[in-house]
């Protein structure tokens, strides 16, 4: 089930741990007079900022938590309507609904992720923001959606939280819309078990991400115990055993991603020219972080077969990723009924959930495999593959088991 960081958890995280218990701050804020105190959550943060070339990082609790602090920071509410793909993460939907705002769910294309063109169709009187998710590493076409965004007068927020280390043109994935959201648990790049991050450049939004996150305390509780509330805030605060897992996990993102790139390469030379496979298109080629390689195979029959033979499952079937298994968001299950965003007096809207309201994606999925580069994940279709420990032998010896089950059909 692990991501890519779970492979390279090793000497380095075990002495940034080892150091921190020793000094026995385990929570943020700790006596900045005490020279014991290992300031990792804003290390980390500081150096995301250098490396990623972004103002402002706010480290946080999960990638969740980091997608409702964006909303919140960017003052989606009730009455507003946010553009998601239907196939994405569950909390890229759910975190809209617990800022009380209206998910409206859109197709894909061929590189699985947002559709600029179905984007715009779904644009109302009542559409605030777009959400690019660069669902499973691959970049949204950016530039597409930032000019629709623009010509409508909308937010466009993204969600990284399968692409962190990714980039658009040379720009890391997640500084580019106005605000960004990384998730930091098993299944990512890098990993601590949990946590995530918000980045933006905007000092304000900055300022309102980081009082929600934290009580509604300013950024100056860095170093001062009791200060002003600016608003009534959560409690989404990384503490600073993750912190220092990160710390040590993102000094080796270029050197993960290196390996992912020679890894995937590798593979996908050998499955090269067999008939009736296509690849999901990139965005940009090169910016993607590699964690899987995503194919389609003709028709969902082909898929269906290839599939079982190789002992996993296409897209549409893997399961919290793809709209038509999301039966609380299609049936708008709340744990209060009162929170319903539908039935907000404020909401003039009519968007709707459905199994099949998106047959393009629809049609997609069923013919798309994902194959396991780094993220090994039965909940993204990718039971089958490599990963990160995998010989050339082993790299060899699976796609040629690929090759003869699509030549086979």
């Amino acid at each position: 089930m692990p991501g890519p960081g779970y492979y390279w958890i090793g000497k380095e995280e075990e002495k940034e741990l080892l150091d921190l218990i020793q000094a026995r701050y385990l929570f943020r804020y700790g006596d900045p007079k005490d020279p014991a105190f290992k300031h990792r959550v804003k290390t980390l943060e500081e150096e995301v900022e250098r490396k990623f070339g972004v103002k402002h990082a706010l480290a946080v609790s999960s990638g969740t938590s980091a997608l409702i602090t964006a909303m919140a920071a960017a003052g989606l509410g009730p009455g507003d309507e946010v553009i998601v793909p239907g196939y994405t993460f569950i909390a890229s939907m759910s975190s809209v609904i617990f800022n009380n705002a209206v998910p409206v769910l859109a197709e894909v294309d061929d590189s699985l992720t947002l559709d600029p063109a179905d984007v715009e169709a779904r644009i109302t009187p009542h559409t605030r923001a777009v959400l690019a998710v660069h669902m499973i590493g691959n970049p949204c076409d950016l530039d597409r959606l930032g000019a629709i965004a623009k010509k409508h007068d909308l937010l466009l927020l993204e969600d990284a939280a399968q692409a962190f280390g990714g980039s658009y043109h040379g720009r890391r994935l997640g500084t580019i819309g106005r605000l960004g959201a990384y998730s930091f648990n098993i299944f990512k790049t890098i990993n601590a078990g949990d946590g995530g991050m918000v980045v933006t450049d905007d000092a304000g939004l900055y300022e309102r991400a980081f009082g929600y996150h934290d009580q509604g305390h300013l950024p100056l509780r860095m170093g001062v115990e009791v200060g002003q509330r600016s608003v009534i805030g959560q409690n989404f605060r990384m503490n600073e055993l993750s912190a220092a897992v990160l710390v040590a996990q993102f000094r080796k993102l270029d050197a993960l991603i290196e390996r992912l790139t020679a890894l995937k390469t590798r593979f996908k030379k050998q499955i090269l020219g067999l008939p009736g496979l296509e690849f999901r298109r990139l965005n940009d080629p090169e910016g993607e972080c590699h964690t899987l390689l995503t194919v389609f195979l003709p028709d969902r029959r082909r898929a269906d077969a290839a599939a079982q033979k190789l002992g996993t499952t296409t897209v549409a079937h893997s399961g919290w990723h793809v709209y038509n298994n999301m039966e609380n968001i299609l049936g708008m299950k709340t744990i209060n009924p009162k929170n319903n965003p539908l039935k907000h007096p404020l909401y003039k809207g009519r968007a709707e959930y459905r199994k099949g309201m998106l047959p393009k994606t629809d049609g997609l999925l069923e013919r798309a495999i994902n194959i396991s580069v780094g993220v090994v994940d039965r909940g993204l279709g990718s039971a089958f593959g490599i990963n990160l420990e995998s010989s050339d032998a082993e790299v060899d010896a699976q796609a040629q088991t690929f090759r003869k089950v699509v030549e086979q059909l």
